[in-house]
């Protein structure tokens, strides 16, 4: 899982290398267009937590037909949902991009990216529930492999296609979000070629795909509250994206950057999250709760131990992490104080990331979500808005400080209650 979510990253990492290169405004279109990309593909983030909340239990509790229908409502699901976003996308780009704030040269470059990613986004939304499934069953090899043959295509195509290398066009930020979805369409097929040929624990045999619709409804009930707590994540980093804008776009972007670097080191988390999900779901399924809680706290600990280093190297080199990115002196100075900040919030978001997936796996989404609905929309929208204005960016980063210190604590006591490990999930 941990291979799987860094290859996956480096889709993003890639893309914002080579797309610096081009220039201030094209960065800030690229990191702008995630931010509002994210908030919308949250809901696939529920999908995901409710398959493999449900695919882990029935594994768990050796009920494989169960787990197989699983897969083929995930896939549904997923499908329903791209049908809605895809001309969202297409439509909705440049609006949504005004009302985050960006000026005109970086609205335009935005919605080249942005229309790209909505023509193509079955073929990322019908990846991620597929992989979900797979995860949840315990086989997160296959994933990783069909991932690493999808990135190898998305770095080599890159360049190829931001500049023009060779027979390929110059399609600058356009280019980078072709390469993503060449890359995920090519890695598409081979997800349903292990399902289908019996090369996993899983079978999802094409007369098996019909619509069930309690099995959506249970899904659905799972993942409704971690879609919730991942919009109300991409709300606050609309809004604080917005209030980085309020400063200029050579904020804009050190913020979007800096926003990367963090998704970046989560990724590792969210690994190891996924993995407590796993270990959670199958533990309860088979009836062994306080196993299960041992391998959500041993997946906290592994990840805390990675943590630590990050945050040395953060804390010691911020000013030669953002030069990697861009080249453009203020971007490096303001990016540096963003990232010299984040690494004192690491070990918060470790527990909050891995904690959360953890109560997920339970079945048990409401809590998470609450407190981070507190912590993010509560606390650091208005604390930042307020810093920003007596003590400028630096109000921004010590808001996001703040809150994830306040929402880590929380969120590890609650989980230390145990109240999670009486959920029922009945399907």
């Amino acid at each position: 899982m941990l291979m799987a979510n860094l290859l996956q990253d480096l889709f993003s990492i890639v893309d914002a290398i080579f797309v610096g290169r081009l220039g201030e405004e094209q960065l800030a279109a690229l990191t702008a267009s995630g931010v509002v990309i994210g908030l919308v593909m949250v809901v696939m983030i529920g999908i995901s937590t409710g398959t493999i909340a449900l695919v882990a239990r029935h594994i768990g509790s050796k009920e494989m037909l169960k787990a197989e229908n699983d897969v083929a409502q995930a896939l549904l699901l997923a499908l329903i949902f791209t049908l809605v976003i895809s001309p969202f996308f297409y439509f909705a780009a440049p609006y949504l991009l005004e009302l985050l704030g960006a000026e005109s040269g970086v609205v335009g470059y935005g919605e080249q990216y942005m229309r790209i990613i909505g023509i193509g986004a079955f073929t990322i939304t019908l990846s991620i529930s597929l992989s979900a499934a797979l995860q949840g069953s315990g086989d997160a090899v296959t994933p990783m492999k069909i991932l690493l043959f999808s990135t190898l295509i998305n770095i080599a195509l890159d360049p190829l296609l931001i500049f023009g290398i060779g027979p390929f066009p110059e399609m600058g930020v356009a280019g980078s979000s072709l390469a993503t979805v060449i890359a995920r369409g090519v890695g598409l097929p081979l997800f349903f070629y292990v399902l289908v040929k019996d090369k996993t624990i899983l079978r999802m045999p094409w007369d098996r795909i019909k619509i069930d619709l309690r099995t959506m409804g249970a899904m659905v009930k799972i993942g409704i509250y971690s879609a919730l707590q991942a919009l109300i994540r991409s709300i606050s980093n609309f809004a604080l994206y917005g209030l980085a804008f309020s400063f200029g776009t050579s904020t804009a972007a050190a913020y979007g950057v800096g926003t990367r670097l963090r998704m970046s080191v989560l990724m590792i988390g969210f690994a190891f999250a996924a993995a407590s999900a796993t270990l959670v779901g199958q533990n309860l399924g088979a009836e062994k709760p306080d196993r299960a809680e041992k391998s959500a706290w041993g997946a906290v600990a592994f990840f805390e131990i990675i943590l630590a280093g990050f945050m040395v190297i953060f804390l010691t080199f911020p000013e030669g992490i953002m030069k990697i990115f861009s080249e453009e002196v203020r971007v490096v100075e303001i990016g540096s104080e963003y990232v010299s900040v984040l690494g004192m919030a690491l070990p918060f978001l470790g527990l909050s990331v891995v904690l959360s997936r953890a109560f997920g796996g339970a079945g048990s989404t409401r809590t998470p979500m609450m407190v981070t609905a507190i912590a993010l929309i509560g606390i650091r929208i208005p604390l930042a808005y307020y810093l920003a204005s007596t003590i400028g960016t630096y109000g921004i980063w010590y808001a996001l400080l703040a809150s994830n210190l306040i929402e880590g604590t929380i969120i590890a006591l609650l989980f230390r209650q145990g109240r999670w490990k009486k959920v029922k999930v009945d399907v």
